[in-house]
């Protein structure tokens, strides 16, 4: 097909197309004259995952080429892949090492022992954890470390299941995407059934005493 086909049928606009082959997020189409080229179903296939991952997943174009030189290696252990993936998803908590913060670390730390958790004290997510639960001592929530285990028990089914729905991948490079999606996308996914459940829990327990009509 050429390009303006596969603007078609992805909804992704000609300017977008080129703009993510020059930036090596798309391979270039099969050249077929000067000012001509065919692109196939591989192309609409990683095109899509390209929107998916950039709408949905939040992630920037330079983290998304490191991400996809990752899924394009074969090289690389499938651990490898989904691992760059968080990297890239993980967003850094900002801010200066103080005694709160180096305070929430050692928490954490000790939150991933405690469930024997195959964690590098170096992996983002941990920092990032960290810096969450400074912010929550900071503003007079530290009692919230109470249910931090509850939340890591979540965490490990919520892994389970996308590690088994990955697994299902017979090809190394179907496992590999999928791996990615499931991580990303797989993000997205849970916050939005959270914020759902919050909904709920928040209606049967105050909305029914209080006379409220669902949000």
């Amino acid at each position: 097909m050429r390009i303006g086909e596969l603007s078609r049928r992805t909804g992704v606009s000609v300017p977008t197309i080129k703009y993510y082959v020059r930036e090596g997020l798309l391979p270039a189409g099969r050249l077929t004259s000067p000012n001509q080229a065919s692109y196939d179903e591989t192309h609409e296939r990683r095109l899509r995952l390209v929107r998916a991952l950039i709408d949905v997943g939040g992630l920037s174009v330079a983290a998304l080429r490191e991400v996809l030189d990752a899924i394009d290696d074969p090289q690389r252990p499938v651990h490898k892949v989904l691992g760059e993936a968080t990297h890239r998803l993980t967003a850094s908590s900002g801010g200066e090492a103080d005694p709160e913060r180096e305070a929430a670390r050692v928490t954490a730390k000790e939150l991933v022992a405690d469930r024997g958790w195959r964690v590098g004290d170096e992996n983002p997510a941990l920092d990032a954890l960290a810096g969450a639960l400074a912010a929550l001592r900071q503003v007079g929530h530290a009692d919230f470390f109470e249910v931090l285990d509850t939340y890591a028990e979540a965490a490990e089914r919520v892994a389970a299941a996308d590690l088994a729905w990955v697994a299902g991948g017979a090809r190394r490079e179907d496992l590999v995407e999928s791996a990615v999606v499931g991580t990303v996308l797989g993000e997205a996914v849970f916050a939005a059934l959270r914020r759902l459940a919050h909904v709920d829990a928040s209606a049967r327990r105050y909305g029914e005493e209080e006379g409220e009509a669902r949000e």
